[in-house]
């Protein structure tokens, strides 16, 4: 119920959102979060509506990281919800609208990627915003490709991880989550089964097919408890929600974290 009720109320705040026009100019009292070490790139932020509110320390773990690999971050004051909540709702008019305020923002601004760390966000915007096409980059899809300073810190945990459905199968990213996570010295990653099949959130379907949903899910865990891991990592909100509210409802032990925070842990004192 918790799930339903989170994605609903989300889903009016965007629409709300959507309406709105931009509280700010675009380079009005906007923030940054310097480089560690030399600065080696500017890259805007996609702040978003879901995670800021569920998952503030999958954000804080990701521009840490962001930092460590000697990116300044921008996060643009007059940016909104990027639309990919109404857009799975069918309001393609609402999400046009927020488009259109983003891209006041994104345009002709200066820096190198839009990085984002929620894979259903990341495939909207790839899919939905032409005028970025090739700037916008799932967060392990960039930090592969800049690269990270050598890990300093063991973290020992035994991991299995989740294929968010707009990571693997939309922006078809697979390959790089793995290569961050297998990074981490002291992670044993054990694959689950079918770790590409979806977890039942899929956008609004566990809001719009809560039965279906929780059969797909179901599905999953049993997976998920194969293997024996302590912790799932995945890098999508809705999975997130998703594993976790089955894992409660089991009385499961397991614990779910966005990639990010996993990684970060390597790096912090």
């Amino acid at each position: 119920m918790f799930l339903i009720a989170a994605l609903s109320g989300l889903l009016l705040a965007a629409r709300e959102l959507a309406k709105a026009a931009p509280a700010a100019s675009p380079n009005q009292a906007d923030s940054t979060a310097p480089a560690i070490g030399e600065r080696k790139y500017r890259v805007a932020f996609l702040v978003g509506c879901v995670m800021p509110i569920l998952y503030p320390q999958s954000h804080e773990a990701a521009v840490k990281l962001l930092q460590i690999a000697g990116c300044e971050v921008w996060f643009p004051r007059a940016e909104r919800c990027c639309g990919a909540l109404l857009a799975h709702n069918g309001d393609l008019e609402g999400a046009e609208r927020l488009r259109d305020i983003n891209m006041k923002v994104y345009r002709d601004s200066n820096f190198d990627a839009l990085v984002v760390d929620s894979a259903g966000c990341g495939s909207h915007l790839k899919d939905f915003y032409p005028e970025l096409k090739g700037r916008v980059k799932d967060l392990t899809e960039w930090l592969v490709e800049v690269g990270l300073p050598t890990p300093q810190h063991e973290v020992n945990v035994r991991v299995t991880y989740q294929d968010a459905c707009h990571l693997a199968h939309a922006q078809r990213i697979r390959k790089q989550p793995r290569d961050l996570i297998r990074s981490v010295p002291g992670v044993e990653l054990v694959e689950m089964r079918h770790p590409d099949i979806c977890c039942g959130a899929a956008g609004l379907y566990s809001t719009l097919e809560p039965a279906m949903s929780a059969r797909i899910l179901d599905e999953k865990l049993d997976d998920v408890a194969s293997t024996r891991a302590e912790l799932i990592v995945t890098a999508n909100p809705g999975c997130q929600m998703q594993l976790e509210s089955g894992l409660r409802t089991r009385g499961s032990t397991m614990r779910v974290e966005h990639v990010a925070e996993l990684v970060v842990r390597a790096f912090l004192h």
